[in-house]
């Protein structure tokens, strides 16, 4: 083992202890960005830095399953990603679909595909299905897929289901006005019944949302970390969980 290796070891281990363990979040988002930069760097293909990018999930959610997190929610393809050219778009599903699957192999966690899952093709929607299927009775952490997931998209089809349920029991159109308030469209979210995102990640260095969780993120923190997702160590989760602890949060006031 190297000198680095040792102090990075010792860095880790004392951002670790010095966490407050009572101020730490309950739902985490993470937009997992950076891997075809990071594949590019290197002289690689796309493909190449998505499958590094995929390769890092599982441990990602150990740190945060070490830590207590309740909910994570993964941004893994984005409904304009559904656009990218075929010879790029498919090879990445194929490895998302891989992916999930051997999340849901563990057992570990409890999977939860949120997106527009009638935009994805038949095969990709058939495997988030059946790893959702699959971890449904599983007692763990809750993991969101969001997979052609967009965050007017999510609001659109929010207002879609009010409006269907509301039709479908035969109210007026002044009742239905009455009935859109912002609990009511909460309800009809994919991710309906979670805690909204207390801590919302993004990686690669940019610093947007780019419509990730446009509704649930009214009030959380966001931290931003320059490392490419395939590189983002333990360290840089411990650093954005410690930021997270350090902030007062005002909630909007």
């Amino acid at each position: 083992m190297s000198l680095g290796d040792l102090l990075y070891g010792a860095y880790e281990r004392r951002v670790a202890h010095r966490l407050d363990r009572d101020a730490l979040p309950r739902h985490v988002g993470v937009m997992l960005d950076g891997n075809r930069r990071w594949a590019a760097e290197r002289g690689a293909d796309s493909k190449t830095g998505h499958q590094a990018g995929a390769d890092n999930i599982a441990g990602f959610l150990s740190w945060c399953e070490e830590v207590g997190i309740e909910v994570v929610t993964l941004w893994l393809l984005s409904t304009d990603n559904l656009a990218r050219p075929e010879r790029e778009l498919t090879p990445l599903l194929r490895i998302i679909e891989k992916a999930v699957a051997g999340l849901a192999e563990t057992g570990r966690w409890r999977i939860h595909p949120v997106g527009a899952l009638h935009l994805l093709p038949p095969d990709t929607r058939t495997a988030l299905e059946a790893a959702a299927l699959r971890t449904t009775g599983v007692p763990g952490m809750v993991v969101n897929i969001a997979v052609g997931y967009g965050g007017r998209q999510e609001i659109a089809d929010a207002m879609r289901s009010l409006v269907a349920e509301h039709a479908a029991g035969g109210g007026s159109i002044d009742d239905l006005a009455q009935s859109v308030t912002v609990e009511a469209i909460a309800e009809h979210l994919y991710t309906r019944g979670q805690p909204d995102p207390d801590l919302v990640i993004r990686t690669s260095g940019e610093q947007r949302l780019s419509g990730f969780l446009l509704w649930q993120s009214a009030h959380s923190e966001f931290y931003f970390c320059e490392a490419y997702w395939p590189d983002f160590r333990r360290v840089d989760f411990l650093r954005a969980l410690r930021a997270y602890a350090d902030r007062n949060r005002r909630f909007g006031s």
